[in-house]
């Protein structure tokens, strides 16, 4: 595969606290010669050296996909910047191959006085490109931004979320060969950041480069093959997105799989419940965390009690990898009062049909008192549950629905 971005010994270094008179604009150096005088004689003089980056190796091949995760400071948005040329490294290089769209924060690339309609041509001669290429994606874009009532009014007077839509608008449609999306998407909601998705989705679907800076994991890992983690300005990890992502969340305490270690573990103090394993007691004994869509799967959940006389309520969701619910059940109904245990360990079955698409799903189980309505346990369940696809799929793949319920079809002659 052709490689098009080359990252070697790349640094980046900043310094705090004193007057940088080798870096800047014309503007910055006259403006601190004018305050010079005034600067407090206590002031230090020397710099404070914040390495942002340092010494950073990798490459991406032409049409992946690149998660860059890491917490607060750690470079990725330096990373970023330097990728798009905004700023230069202190030490390495950058090699890119090709044209380079950015969506790094609002507001980046426009200019406030010109109007909608004129910034959009502003940045696509940015990008290198003939008038008639914008005029050709011109409508695209402002249907995407949907923002034509407004496309002739200075940008400086749009919304937050208006700036934005037209910024990844005009950073998507006007076709880069490397579009590089900073957390801006974290400012939309979730429809305008599903849409997002789908349209770098489709930009890698033309052999296009994305490389994507998120903190939440499973957009992440929805969207792309490869992560790169970098933790304190330096290369923490780098290869497929899945082991890439559980080492961040590890490190940053956010991964369930730590907190499966110290479910099973034997210590669980006075007064707790918890669940500390699941299976699907019908599946296959080589794959215990997996069903075929739309046949009855047998969840069984392993619990430990410490209470003595509780009244329990146990809810359970299976959602998307986005988090959003898609089945719900709770034990307890009109019908169905609250389950009394005492101290010891329980297994607790839970019976349906799952319709779902072929996938991955979130599997979250809960436990709640009745006598003060109280959650005293949330699980989200490891493993993953997978759903295979069913043998009577035999529709094509476009006309698969999300939740594929079992219908009866007859067609007769009407006679009438």
């Amino acid at each position: 595969m052709q490689t098009i971005i080359k990252v070697e010994n790349l640094s980046k270094k900043f310094r705090i606290g004193k007057l940088r008179s080798d870096e800047g604009t014309l503007r910055d150096l006259v403006g601190n010669f004018i305050k010079l005088p005034f600067r407090k004689r206590h002031e230090k003089s020397e710099a404070e050296t914040l390495w942002a980056l340092k010494d950073i190796n990798f490459e991406v091949y032409q049409g992946d996909t690149l998660g860059i995760v890491g917490g607060n400071g750690a470079g990725k948005s330096t990373l970023l910047k330097i990728l798009s040329r905004i700023i230069k490294p202190t030490t390495g290089r950058a090699r890119l191959g090709g044209r380079v769209g950015s969506l790094l924060e609002v507001g980046t690339g426009f200019h406030p006085d010109l109007t909608g309609r004129e910034n959009v041509f502003l940045n696509g001669a940015v990008l290198g490109m003939q008038r008639r290429e914008i005029e050709k994606k011109f409508d695209e874009i402002v249907a995407f931004a949907e923002i034509e009532k407004f496309i002739d009014t200075p940008v400086k007077f749009y919304s937050t979320g208006m700036y934005m839509r037209l910024a990844f608008a005009v950073a998507a449609h006007l076709e880069p060969d490397i579009l590089i999306v900073d957390e801006v998407l974290a400012v939309g909601d979730a429809a305008f950041q599903n849409k997002c998705l789908g349209k770098m989705g489709e930009a890698v679907g033309s052999g296009r480069t994305v490389l994507f800076v998120s903190h939440s994991s499973m957009m992440v890992e929805k969207l792309c093959r490869s992560a790169l983690y970098l933790k304190d300005g330096k290369l923490e990890n780098y290869g497929a997105a899945k082991p890439i992502l559980a080492q961040y969340e590890t490190d940053h305490g956010l991964n369930p799989a730590a907190e499966t270690i110290s479910r099973n573990s034997p210590d669980i103090k006075d007064g707790e419940v918890r669940f500390v394993e699941w299976s699907i007691s019908n599946s296959a004994p080589q794959q215990p965390h997996t069903i075929v869509s739309r046949e009855r799967a047998e969840f069984e959940f392993q619990l430990v009690c410490r209470r003595q006389n509780a009244n329990l309520r146990f809810n359970f969701a299976v959602q998307d990898s986005d988090g959003r619910p898609l089945i719900v059940a709770s034990s307890v109904s009109a019908d169905k009062a609250a389950a009394k245990v005492g101290e010891g360990a329980y297994r607790l079955r839970w019976t349906c049909h799952l319709p779902l698409q072929a996938g991955f799903y979130r599997l979250v189980a809960e436990a709640a008192s009745t006598d003060d309505d109280t959650l005293v346990d949330t699980w989200r369940c490891e493993p993953e549950l997978e759903i295979l696809p069913s043998p009577d799929d035999f529709i094509g793949e476009q006309l698969q629905g999300l939740i594929n319920v079992p219908v009866k079809f007859d067609l007769a002659r009407d006679v009438s």
